[in-house]
């Protein structure tokens, strides 16, 4: 009876975990920081996030299908290219953090957000160029593409594993670690 109850407790502490991420990452995706030449997303923070703590499935659902809604409430013309990307960014970070490097976490999730940031820039370097008819575009951008890969996958780090967020979900599913 007991193991039902855990069951039902970590089926509901991942969807309302999985459900809130996704909704942060929606608001996340809708604004940017302004900087010169064009906006900072700060996304990228929450799919690292996501990715790390969870499973590629609630990680795709975060990262692609949270990204997706965001753009397409607020921004449509590259909501595809967002699905794709951060879809694919977060199962890979998520695979490589669960599966790479068994018994060094941290260095195996480094490695994932770090694989996760070459497919969210390449990705939505070849999604500009697509989209908007000009390869140009997609260089003017690659600069903002790289520091918002390379501050999400540090702050996803930092909020996982210095803050103590993945430790507190392990604890909440009551997985050991």
């Amino acid at each position: 009876m007991s193991a039902n109850k855990i069951s039902v407790r970590q089926k509901t502490v991942w969807i309302c975990t999985a459900a809130m991420l996704m909704a942060i990452n929606i608001v996340m995706s809708s604004f940017g920081v302004p900087v010169p030449g064009g906006h900072l997303y700060l996304n990228d923070v929450v799919i690292c996030l996501a990715a790390i703590i969870l499973d590629p499935f609630a990680a795709f659902m975060v990262g692609g299908v949270g990204a997706f809604l965001g753009d397409f409430f607020f921004y449509p013309t590259p909501m595809f290219v967002s699905l794709v990307t951060h879809g694919l960014q977060a199962v890979v970070i998520s695979l490589i953090s669960r599966h790479a490097l068994k018994n060094h976490k941290i260095l195996a999730s480094g490695i994932g957000v770090s694989v996760g940031a070459a497919i969210m820039v390449v990705g939505y370097s070849l999604g500009r160029a697509f989209i908007y008819s000009t390869p140009e575009y997609a260089w003017i951008k690659l600069p903002y593409q790289i520091l918002q890969a390379v501050v999400g996958a540090v702050l996803g780090m930092v909020l996982c594993w210095p803050c103590g967020i993945g430790k507190l979900y392990n604890k909440m599913i009551g997985r050991k670690k």
